[in-house]
């Protein structure tokens, strides 16, 4: 019996998550209402602060969902073969996100945080943006500083630069698809910008 309990709660969890989604990404984050929330789950509020703190607590619950820590794109790589080579683990590890993004929950709440929430409360959309940021950066700096060790880049592109390269790269692919996502498939034109950075950075004698 605890168990189905627990279950149940885990479900009701998760479809407020699905309700906040749907809400935000139609109204936008500070002019949606708990109330809101909660009718459009076809629940109470009480149901919501049996779960969250607040809206605030339930937005960050909502981006957990869909955070992708680049450590766990390159864990998820089953070829060791690849996993040996840092560029090879990198190229694949973006191509992966790539193809998580074009998944509708994470375009969804992805656009939610960058053109729908606002400063609101305790929730501060600029600071999860630069987190996410920072956290993708120190994955790249190592990798990078162990191809480059390895010899497999261009000694005139150091580890810090081809991070900021690739960082560049990313957030602008990112933020341009987000603003039109039928416009482009994110994972055919991240893939062929990401190979030809890439292969620009590679020490030729390494191909």
């Amino acid at each position: 019996m605890a168990r189905r309990t627990k279950a149940e709660a885990a479900a009701t969890r998760e479809a407020l998550l699905d309700a906040a989604e749907d809400v935000f990404f139609d109204k936008g984050v500070a002019r949606t209402s708990l109330e809101q929330i909660a009718r459009h789950a076809g629940m109470t509020r009480g149901a919501i602060y049996w779960h969250f703190r607040n809206k605030a607590d339930l937005f960050h619950a909502l981006l957990e969902r869909v955070r992708m820590p680049f450590q766990e794109l390159i864990d998820e790589i089953e070829d060791p073969v690849v996993l040996d080579s840092p560029l090879d683990a990198i190229r694949l590890a973006c191509l992966h996100g790539f193809t998580r993004l074009e998944q509708p929950r994470y375009r969804r709440v992805h656009s939610i945080l960058i053109h729908r929430c606002e400063f609101f409360s305790d929730i501060d959309p600029i600071a999860m943006q630069n987190e996410l940021t920072q956290e993708c950066r120190e994955s790249l700096f190592e990798r990078f500083s162990k191809a480059h060790e390895m010899g497999l880049m261009q000694t005139s592109i150091s580890p810090a630069i081809a991070t900021e390269l690739l960082q560049a790269t990313l957030g602008g692919l990112f933020h341009d698809w987000l603003r039109n996502p039928d416009q482009f498939s994110i994972r055919e034109r991240g893939e062929m910008l990401i190979n030809s950075l890439l292969l620009l950075m590679r020490h030729q004698e390494s191909m």
